[in-house]
């Protein structure tokens, strides 16, 4: 089978319409054009028609544009929790997203109960550093509110600013008996989405923080690095990685596959399936892996770990994933402006949707959360608002949540010299590397031992 990509438009996979200052990145992709189609649309009258007597009666003196776009955002919000409105500066602020640099103050968010929840904070960020945790709601942006009206995309440009200006935010924490404060300064928000280091001579860690459209090349540079380190074993991290793009899942995907293993295939309203298929075989052999994942694994992530599992190419170790398993198309419009509309499901190699369920590790491991530190409320896909039903599992939201899973702190770059450096104070990690160094033990052993532990 070929690698089919018959779709013109952008095709992004993301956890939740938040920000990396934005938490929003998408890639330059070819555009599709919309078109105005009224045949059929009789509805359409109506709203010119309010449309009109807004413009002779309203009291005050009104802006069209502000209106038609008020409508469209209306109407997107009675879609799923992904599709949405764009400004045309919006847009291009999500433009400069994949490239992984862009302002702000490093917070993922979604809606959940109506409500403006923190998802994770992004590490090494304004919003990090002040101590703003996965759970927080948002009541204010400065001295503006959040509503039950406000979306995603009106506390994304609140949030967002230029380079040195201030902002505050006011939380709600269920551990705190009052709301807390937290002003931050803006800042220019660097995502590296590859990291990579030895946590011990011999077994390598990467850590990819999202899929931008450099993600698979900075990737295949560590992948090159640890090698020449004489690295016989490897943790892959993709915990608290919200998505990307769904080219650099396919791209990152067969870095570990063998060519042509299916990767995942998408299918559309009308049935209409496309098929994502490795091109190349990887590097690492048969070399021992380790995919670490938690409820911040999504989208983009989960087709990744999704796809090596189901290959039985490495164990999935952690707590079960966030579960969006949609694909988002963005549909540039004539003014500069876009949709951001759900138009697919994906599926991994086996068949299935995550879609509210999520990717389930082979090895559950729960972070270590000392018993003074009460654990921050989890947000999944199926917390969301107007989320998606998984039509393979329909009792999915029926699901029970896992504790929380801190994000690791991981400051070791692609770019520089891979150091050695042991494990942090992370059960998870910890695991993972026991686990691959049982692998080598075992592997290493006489086979005639083996067979007599086996009668």
């Amino acid at each position: 089978m070929k690698f089919k990509k018959k779709m013109s438009a952008t095709l992004l996979l993301l956890a939740t319409l938040g920000f990396f200052g934005s938490f929003l990145f998408l890639g330059r992709g070819l555009e599709t054009k919309v078109s105005a189609e009224t045949d059929g649309y009789k509805d359409l009258k109506v709203f010119s028609e309010v449309l009109s007597a807004l413009k002779r009666n309203y009291v005050e003196p009104i802006d069209s544009k502000e209106l038609v776009y008020g409508a469209i955002k209306g109407m997107l919000n009675t879609l799923d929790a992904h599709s949405a409105f764009m400004s045309p500066e919006v847009y291009k602020e999500m433009q400069v997203d994949t490239r992984g640099e862009f302002g702000g103050l490093g917070l993922q968010i979604g809606i959940k109960d109506k409500k403006l929840v923190v998802v994770a904070p992004i590490a090494d960020t304004p919003a990090a550093k002040v101590g703003i945790k996965p759970g927080d709601v948002v009541l204010k942006v400065d001295e503006f509110m959040m509503t039950e009206e406000t979306t995603l995309m009106d506390a994304v440009q609140k949030m967002r600013g230029r380079k040195g200006t201030a902002v505050t935010l006011t939380i709600h924490r269920d551990s705190e008996p009052e709301e807390l404060v937290f002003t931050m300064i803006r800042d220019v928000i660097r995502i590296k989405s590859v990291k990579s280091r030895l946590l011990e001579p011999g077994i390598g860690y990467i850590h990819l923080s999202q899929f931008q459209e450099h993600t698979a090349r900075d990737l295949s540079s560590a992948i090159s690095k640890l090698l020449s380190t004489d690295m016989h074993s490897l943790v892959l991290d993709l915990r608290n990685n919200p998505g990307g793009l769904l080219n650099s899942a396919k791209e990152v995907s067969e870095q570990f596959l063998e060519n042509g293993q299916l990767i995942v295939s998408i299918k559309a309203r009308d049935g209409k399936e496309d098929e994502y298929i490795a091109s190349r075989s990887s590097r690492l052999g048969k070399m021992p892996i380790i995919v670490l994942v938690n409820e911040g694994s999504a989208s983009a992530s989960e087709i990744v770990a999704g796809a090596l599992q189901d290959w039985k190419r490495a164990v999935v170790v952690g707590t079960t994933t966030f579960g969006k398993g949609s694909v988002q198309t963005i549909l540039p419009l004539s003014d500069g402006s876009a949709v951001r509309l759900t138009t697919a499901k994906y599926y991994t190699p086996s068949g299935r949707s995550i879609q509210n369920t999520g990717i389930d590790p082979d090895i559950i491991v729960r972070p270590e959360v000392p018993k003074e530190v009460k654990s921050s409320p989890i947000v999944r896909e199926k917390d969301l608002a107007r989320h998606l039903t998984n039509e393979l599992v329909p009792d999915a939201d029926a699901d029970t949540p896992s504790p929380s899973v801190p994000e690791v702190d991981d400051s070791s770059d692609t770019q520089t010299a891979v150091e050695v450096l042991p494990p942090q104070e992370d059960t998870q990690l910890k695991k993972a590397v026991d686990l691959l160094k049982g692998w080598r033990i075992f592997r290493e052993m006489d086979p005639t031992v083996i067979s007599a532990q086996k009668k």
